[in-house]
Formats: C-alpha cells, sequence, structure tokens
C-alpha cells in the first residue's frame, strides 16, 4: 500500500454514467486485479476504485456514477489534485492463465480485465473476452480489448447489440482458465456454468480499504476473509455461494 498526492490529467465520459479518469504521479505498484482509494472533500470514507491500467507515472481509472462520492468524481477538473491509497488487495494470478484464459467482464468489472489482458497479451497468451452490458448504450472498451488482439464477444441483456442475453450463453470452448469480475449474480452463474479452474473479483463495501475495520469480510471455504486484504480476487474453489 502506498499512500500519495496524484494529479487528475484526464476526466471524461466514456457512456451515460461511466467515466475515465488518468492520474499522473509517483503511483506505486499496482497489479491487475488490484484496487485504490480515494479520498473526497468532504466525505468521511475514500472511495475503492478498481484499477483499469498502470504504466510509468500514470494511473487509468474507470468508474460509474452511483453515488454522491461518483458523482463529485465525476466532477473534477484537469489539474485537481487527490489524496490516494494504491496498490490495496490482492491481484489476479497471471502464473494460472494457461496457453488459452477467459476474461469475463460485466458493467462497470470490465476495467480491471484490461490491464490483466495486456499483461497476458505480453506473456504470449491467446486471449478470449466476453463482455456483459444491459444494452447497447453501456458498451465501453471493447474496441480497446480489440486492439490489444484479443478475442472479444459482446453479450447485451436486452439484445440491442452483439450476442442477445448473458455472458454465460457466449463462453467459448477450449479456455485454460477464467479471470471475472463483475456483478455478484454474474460471477455465481459462471462459476456454477464453467468446468475449468479460475479467479473472480468480488465487491463489497468497505470502510478502511486495508484489512483493519474487517466491514467487507465474506465467508469463504476456508473461514471468513476480508475482500479489501485477502481479495479482491479469489479462486472459484474458495468461494461458497
Amino acid at each position: 500500500m502506498k499512500q500519495t498526492v496524484l494529479t487528475v490529467t484526464e476526466n471524461i465520459p466514456l457512456t451515460a454514467s461511466v467515466y475515465r479518469m488518468r492520474l499522473e504521479g509517483a503511483i506505486g505498484e499496482n497489479r491487475p486485479g488490484q484496487f485504490v482509494e480515494i479520498a473526497l472533500p468532504g466525505r468521511f470514507l475514500r472511495r475503492p476504485i478498481s484499477v483499469c491500467g498502470a504504466r510509468g507515472g500514470e494511473l487509468t481509472l474507470i468508474y460509474k456514477v452511483v453515488g454522491h462520492g461518483t458523482e463529485q468524481m465525476s466532477a473534477l477538473e484537469e489539474g485537481a489534485r487527490l489524496d490516494v491509497l494504491t496498490g490495496l488487495g490482492s491481484g489476479y494470478r497471471i502464473e494460472r492463465a494457461g496457453n488459452a484464459p477467459l476474461l469475463v467482464g460485466g458493467g462497470v468489472g470490465v476495467p480491471p480485465l484490461y490491464g490483466l489482458a495486456k499483461e497476458l497479451i505480453n506473456k504470449g497468451k491467446t486471449v478470449s473476452v466476453v463482455l456483459g452490458f444491459n444494452t447497447a448504450d453501456e458498451i465501453f472498451y471493447e474496441d480497446e480489448f480489440r486492439a490489444l488482439g484479443c478475442a472479444v464477444t459482446v453479450t447485451t441483456a436486452d439484445g440491442s447489440y452483439g450476442v442477445s442475453g448473458f455472458v454465460t450463453d457466449a463462453l467459448p470452448e477450449n479456455a485454460s482458465y477464467f479471470y471475472a469480475c463483475g456483478p455478484l449474480p454474474m460471477l455465481k452463474a459462471l462459476c456454477k456454468k464453467t468446468d475449468i479452474p479460475g479467479e473472480v473479483s468480488l465487491e463489497e463495501r468497505m470502510g478502511c480499504g486495508f484489512g483493519a475495520c474487517m466491514g467487507c469480510s465474506v465467508m469463504t471455504a476456508s473461514g471468513a476473509k476480508r475482500v479489501c486484504r485477502e481479495g479482491p480476487v479469489f479462486k472459484k474453489e474458495e468461494l461458497i455461494w
């Protein structure tokens, strides 16, 4: 964990409710699957946001406006300075990928998979990606995944784009391992349908973000674990649905 002050260099909408923020400064180490906690003026608790990408001194975050805190974030302009805790939580375990990893993202669960896809492609893996959204207007980062060299399938629940249905309706065959992030019902359905090993990233309300308050604990096969500390990434077999 690293506490640092970062400068906003970009904060733009990708859809009606999803924004991309780029921050520059001493970001420290941020592995795919980890998250940051952002302090906002006037807010008691920091806001946890997954890391989309980290390179050099630049951190890319993609977030959805769902409450007063993220609405406040969306109004931040270039040059704003933010107190940020970086390098939080466990990341995805890239060494388990095999030759043909599958990445499955739902909605705002898509961003952390982008940095993961980059690393897997750089290691010579053949990466398949399935992205799930409710409707065509909510889709983001399809082109960015394709530009990396991933085989991309997009699903929409209302059938307005791509495969009609859910991510579980578009899973490719012969994947060696899967990585997922998204809504809990999606993760549960994915784990039940797939017969290959994998990892999922969970979302929980967090107080401190680094394991002190125990407020984000979930029960696993080996006892209670903190999503912010032992997670947010857990192996498929650890989870109790």
